[in-house]
């Protein structure tokens, strides 16, 4: 979440030029009755406006503000889900209100997240799925930062009599990692070591991962998605590598598979694929139920394999309905609207239904890619053919313009296509990159060919790219 200072730059302008722009910053008709005399100032908006504010008449500007931001449909940035069904929307209207820590108050919401837990520990293979533990969490995000605890807890505790409560681990990911995983390492005082991007390879190298591994490493992070592409990482093979290691040097070092798209794709597309609890040395599993979980956000879900896996004393206890319910989570006030709506998705898809949904995505991705392949003046990184997402740069030979170029061409078309530069060793390679997500449509598909080809003859007669500073010109990180 960003930072915000105060107050704006209209705080500069003179105060007689203020209250006239106050004054004509309101539609008369706003008003509740007469537009003559009603409502002749807008309220103050860097403070707290003096009188109340007509129900209609603050909706209607705040309204009118959020016009200007863009259209949720065509960010193809994000991974958010941003179309959900009117059942589902209805349901959460109706449960936004409700706490979600109120286990005692709201008992039926409560025994809806402990059964999406169940479902999510089936799905995931859990060894045993009634014994494993897990909860819902605001995103991905604060899932990985409980699982991260979690390790760094399990490593205390292994070596608390060679190693002071003081004492700072590592943890070790690829540096493609979401910025989650470094405000992890940040806040809980854990050294990050990466594995760097080499060549043609965006993600974790599984041999580089486990020769960053030491007798203080509390784990190997795993992603199952990676944003910068779409790919899957190999956590077979880290495994394989870990358990060699072990091997060798008897360190006995867990995985955190950050599952945050993949672990709701992979289950339903790449069933043959090894990467869950069927491996005895994945500990933890995140994703996010507001991504390809296909719920509004933000909710997401930590599981472990067994309640080994999570120190006993992270969990809280709270009395529901005379019986023990351990909660596990950063936050503690949230809206249970979100676990209401994400039970009413596993219901209403079943694996059928999540499987024809992320399916569509996947194929319209690869179709996409393939087209804007066609044009030849990209090469693609990625096809889709993971998560259905897919990153390409602009092909050899061409100098007009750049990815930037392209970026700031398709916004002023409405639509969101991020385009960055890729971490170490890969910051030579600057990328655009499209999240197809259900809701995005082949016909929108076609409406983005054709605006990218509607865009590229004058991209082509520029004498050189238009992006001068590339730190500036990237609007998206990760």
């Amino acid at each position: 979440m960003p930072l915000h200072r105060g107050a704006d730059k209209a705080a500069s302008v003179p105060r007689s030029e203020r209250d006239e722009m106050l004054r004509l910053s309101i539609n008369p008709f706003y008003g509740e009755a007469d537009p003559t005399s009603e409502m002749t100032s807008a309220p103050a908006t860097q403070r707290l406006p003096d009188a109340p504010t007509p129900p209609d008449t603050a909706y209607q500007l705040v309204h009118d503000e959020l016009m200007l931001d863009g259209n949720s449909r065509l960010n193809l940035a994000t991974f958010v889900t941003t179309w959900m069904e009117p059942q589902a929307r209805k349901l959460m209207s109706e449960c936004r209100d409700k706490n979600m820590i109120d286990k005692d108050e709201y008992p039926r919401t409560a025994e809806l997240e402990r059964r999406c837990v169940a479902m999510l520990a089936d799905l995931w293979n859990a060894p045993d799925p009634a014994t494993t533990v897990g909860c819902s969490t605001t995103g991905s995000s604060e899932a990985c930062m409980l699982a991260g605890l979690a390790l760094k807890r399990r490593w205390a505790a292994r070596n608390a009599s060679r190693y002071p409560a003081t004492a700072r681990p590592n943890l070790v990911m690829g540096i493609n990692v979401q910025v989650c995983w470094d405000k992890f390492c940040n806040f809980w005082e854990v050294e990050a070591r990466q594995v760097p991007m080499e060549g043609e390879r965006f993600h974790l190298d599984p041999a580089a991962a486990a020769g960053l591994c030491d007798e203080n490493t509390i784990g190997v992070v795993a992603v199952l998605g990676s944003t910068f592409d779409g790919s899957y990482e190999p956590v077979a093979e880290l495994c394989a590598a870990l358990d060699a290691l072990q091997e060798r040097t008897g360190l006995d070092i867990p995985v955190h598979v950050d599952g945050a798209s993949g672990a709701m794709v992979a289950p339903f597309l790449d069933e043959d694929l090894v990467w869950d609890f069927r491996l005895p040395r994945v500990a933890s599993i995140n994703t996010s139920g507001h991504k390809y979980g296909l719920v509004y956000p933000g909710v997401g879900w930590a599981l472990w394999r067994s309640p080994a896996e999570l120190p006993e004393e992270l969990v809280f206890r709270v009395n529901y309905l005379g019986g023990d319910m351990p909660t596990f989570a950063l936050n503690f006030s949230r809206p249970g609207a979100q676990v209401v709506a994400q039970y009413y998705t596993f219901l209403r898809l079943g694996r059928d239904g999540y499987r024809a949904v992320q399916q569509t995505a996947r194929d319209i991705a690869g179709r996409l890619a393939g087209r804007i392949e066609e044009m030849g003046d990209f090469r693609l990184l990625t096809r889709g053919n993971e998560l259905p997402v897919f990153a390409f740069t602009t092909a050899p030979g061409v100098t007009s313009f750049d990815v930037f170029d392209v970026s700031r061409r398709l916004r002023e078309h409405g639509w969101l296509v991020p385009a960055y530069t890729f971490p170490a060793n890969r910051q030579d390679l600057c990328v655009l990159r499209v999240v197809c997500r259900n809701g995005f449509s082949a016909d929108l598909g076609a409406l983005l060919v054709a605006d990218l080809e509607r865009v590229l003859p004058e991209l082509r007669g520029q004498k050189h790219p238009l992006s001068r500073d590339k730190a500036r010109a990237t609007a998206f990180h990760h």
